[in-house]
């Protein structure tokens, strides 16, 4: 496929914005490097700051005019990229949906009318049209591989130091690992088979489980054990410090409106007791899943149903609203939790658009992690 900027333009012509996910564009935007990643044309998300491009924060009235690219971003543009725009996402990124406020909400190119998740939905949405390559994008509770598997792409959450870091969505597990600078490696690895929400009670539609049942297949011939394992007896503990992390980052947000103005009350609620113990079971967690399940890294499906209509999350109340997002991906904020790499990689159904499956690392590397998705999504 071609990937250019001409191509792009061509692409866009006729696209509402709904379509096509970008909040703003600038194809005549240059390179300001060369490098290898010269020839990549790319967006931004619009929670991180490009200069010279407004940041809505996923709310217009939020929108300022930094005076220059976060760090992540001046790192890419210094080996070549062309970013070239700002992909859609959910005010201040705080949801698995993507329907910023005051700004056009972008639509699921698999399932119409429905959501293509979040928060790094207008990514998914640019690479599942093939408008790009690859999209900028980030992580703190599933928002790269959320999206991925709602829109049917790659989606890689590499290890890192914080309940949130900043990656990209994909066509290919190959095209992730070059861009995040990693040489893939096939790891021995023993791989325990997880099919239980692990984060609260939830149905599993029988196809997301099907696609992970089929995945373990996969990786049995091609030589890896593969072992069912159970939720560990920590897991709901894990959550409920997820929750006090997640929120207490919010709580001086001023001013808010609505659920970004919820989850500031609850982060409000939360005591620097309570932070800090949230903080040192995040320091044991890596430990203690290695120990719990004894196990090289997991494999879940990503989503428990296909995408929801688009609108469903912000019509329940805020706490219906927190419990939906959690049911729909009960998985993936455990990555987070541990600040351990997390792929999700979309698995062909018969009749049925394709579907997330869901690696996460426990003791495997960036690098080990992906050549072993690889193996799933070649």
């Amino acid at each position: 496929m071609d990937f250019s900027v001409e191509q792009l333009r061509a692409d866009l012509r006729g696209l509402a914005p709904e379509e096509h996910g970008f909040t703003y564009v600038d194809l005549d935007r240059k390179p300001s490097a060369y490098g290898r990643l010269s020839g990549w044309v790319l967006s931004a998300k619009d929670l991180c700051d490009v200069r010279g491009m407004p940041t809505t924060l996923g709310n217009i009235d939020r929108t300022y005019y930094p005076e220059r690219s976060d760090s992540f971003i001046e790192g890419l543009e210094k080996q070549g990229a062309r970013i070239i725009g700002k992909s859609s996402a959910p005010e201040l990124g705080l949801r698995v949906d993507t329907e910023p406020v005051g700004l056009p909400h972008p639509d699921n190119p698999l399932y119409p009318g429905c959501t293509p998740g979040g928060s790094s939905g207008g990514a998914a949405v640019q690479v599942r049209r093939g408008l790009l390559r690859a999209a900028h994008a980030s992580d703190g509770g599933g928002s790269i591989r959320v999206p991925a598997a709602a829109c049917g792409v790659v989606g890689f959450k590499p290890a890192g130091a914080e309940l949130g870091v900043q990656g990209f969505i994909t066509r290919t597990v190959a095209d992730n690992a070059f861009l995040h600078g990693h040489r893939m490696i096939t790891p021995r690895a023993r791989i325990g088979l997880l099919l239980e929400p692990l984060f609260c009670d939830a149905s599993v539609a029988a196809h997301h489980l099907r696609a992970a049942r089929e995945a373990a297949q996969r990786l049995q011939a091609a030589g890896f054990q593969v072992v069912p394992i159970s939720p560990y007896p920590q897991a709901r503990a894990t959550f409920a410090h997820f929750r006090n992390i997640f929120t207490s980052r919010l709580a001086e947000l001023h001013p808010a409106e609505g659920y970004a103005e919820w989850i500031a009350q609850q982060g409000r609620r939360v005591s620097s007791a309570e932070v800090a113990a949230a903080r040192a079971h995040v320091r044991q967690l890596p430990d203690l899943l290695a120990q719990e399940w004894g196990v090289d890294a997991i494999l879940t499906p990503m989503l428990t149903t296909d995408p929801p209509r688009t609108g469903y999350f912000l019509s329940l109340s805020h706490e219906e609203n927190f419990a939906a997002q959690t049911q729909w991906s009960p998985w993936g904020s455990l990555f987070n939790m541990a600040q351990l790499p997390a792929i999700s990689v979309p698995w062909t159904i018969p009749n049925h658009p394709p579907v997330g499956v869901h690696l996460g690392g426990i003791t495997l590397s960036d690098a080990s992690l992906l050549g072993l998705a690889h193996i799933l999504h070649p």
